[in-house]
């Protein structure tokens, strides 16, 4: 990479590969995509430009998403040959992900008018904050995953959950907010079919408005009257689709019977701010609502499981817009999705092979707090030396026209 703007067989690109492969096959295991250290891995070590590396982390996020998409949705039957539930909770998905889209929007606006120096500031302090946190969350289930297995080896048979014979705690992931429901027999078709929907809505509306520089399928000003109202649009859109499942009869599956009605606003709310960070620092909003999940009592496996699916839909929204506005490279960037597809199936194997073999789905939990703290240090450095030498180089430093 001499340019910065084609990608060549070369010993940097062969290392960024393997970087990569590495961080995909670490985030897969929480399923947060891994967009916070591709970026890093790919304007360090390979030299693409930050433009260019975007659009490959959009394609690698999907390509792991996609394999964390297949393990969590397979059809799983108990020793009596019944259908499991899965761990995909549909119900925090729909409530979540109309929001989140409507939060990147919001953060990529933010993102050109915010200075560069104060979304390095936001960027650490958040994660530093939620690495902290997960971390924390990481240990006390570690703790009470330990009590239980130190109970369950002198001979108790009731702690809470259910143990089996081989002291293999068997309901581990029973969330913590309540008991799952009963009607969960079968795949919910239809609650994937509405986030479809709403995966095409705001497609269609991004499809249509294309981006600042005036690149869409209809010729439009840019930051015009029509690009505005499109933009604005995208809030009655997710408001009537977080109204719709939010005053629905349909109680969420992660919440006990005595904490429906207002608790289901949480989730809309955490999705909107996490999607809002993503969308300012440029990584998406799966790293950031996996915190936020784990801090309201979701069990790790949950999280990851549903984390993995509204990255998937967030992922492949981006990868069709580069695509459709005439993204370079394409296929280097799906050499490198297949890389993180590969990676990614490997995490996951290795990790809940870890975790049935030792009942530690804690393992999640820290996994994610890996992936966090190295974001956070990567993401930090790459953004303070920006900052450098935009200073060096007496750039305007203040807050800018988001057009």
């Amino acid at each position: 990479m001499s340019d910065g703007h084609q990608l060549k067989l070369s010993t940097p690109t062969i290392l960024a590969a393997i970087c990569c492969f590495i961080a995909s096959s670490i985030s897969s295991a929480g399923g947060i995509g891994g967009g916070g250290l591709f970026i890093p891995i790919l304007t360090i070590v390979a030299g693409l430009d930050l433009k260019i590396a975007s659009s490959f982390s959009a394609f690698m996020v999907t390509g792991g998403s996609i394999a964390n998409v297949m393990y969590n949705l397979r059809t799983k039957t108990d020793k009596s040959g019944r259908m499991k539930k899965g761990l995909v909770d549909y119900d925090i998905a729909l409530l979540s992900e109309p929001c989140m889209l409507l939060g990147v929007s919001v953060g990529v606006v933010c993102n050109h008018v915010f200075p560069e120096w104060l979304i390095t500031i936001l960027f650490a302090v958040f994660l530093v904050w939620s690495t902290f946190k997960t971390c924390g969350n990481g240990v006390g289930y570690w703790k009470t995953e330990t009590a239980k297995h130190t109970e369950s080896r002198n001979g108790c048979e009731k702690v809470g959950n259910e143990v089996t014979k081989n002291g293999e705690i068997e309901n581990l992931r029973e969330p913590l907010m309540g008991v799952e429901g009963k009607e969960n027999s079968g795949f919910p078709w239809k609650k994937l079919m509405v986030l479809v929907m709403v995966w095409f809505s705001f497609f269609i509306i991004y499809l249509i408005r294309g981006n600042s520089y005036g690149q869409g399928i209809i010729p439009m000003k840019p930051c015009g009257v029509g690009y505005w109202t499109l933009s604005l649009f995208q809030v009655p859109l997710a408001i009537c689709f977080t109204s719709w499942i939010l005053f629905s009869k349909q109680p969420i599956a992660c919440l006990g019977p005595n904490k429906q009605g207002v608790s289901k606003l949480i989730f809309p709310l955490m999705a909107l701010m996490a999607g809002a960070l993503g969308g300012v620092f440029g990584i998406g909003g799966g790293m950031l609502i996996s915190p936020l999940l784990l801090q309201v009592g979701v069990t790790p496996e949950v999280t990851a499981a549903t984390c993995s699916l509204m990255v998937f839909f967030s992922s492949t929204m981006s990868a069709f817009q580069y695509l459709l506005l005439g993204m370079e490279q394409t296929g280097a960037a799906l050499v490198f999705s297949f890389i993180c597809f590969v990676a990614s199936v490997l995490g996951l194997v290795v990790v809940q092979k870890a975790i049935k073999e030792f009942g530690r789905a804690s393992l999640i939990v820290f996994s994610i707090g890996i992936v966090m703290a190295l974001s956070a240090v990567l993401m930090t450095s790459f953004g303070v030396l920006d900052v450098w030498q935009d200073y060096m180089s007496g750039s305007y430093m203040g807050f800018k026209m988001p057009c």
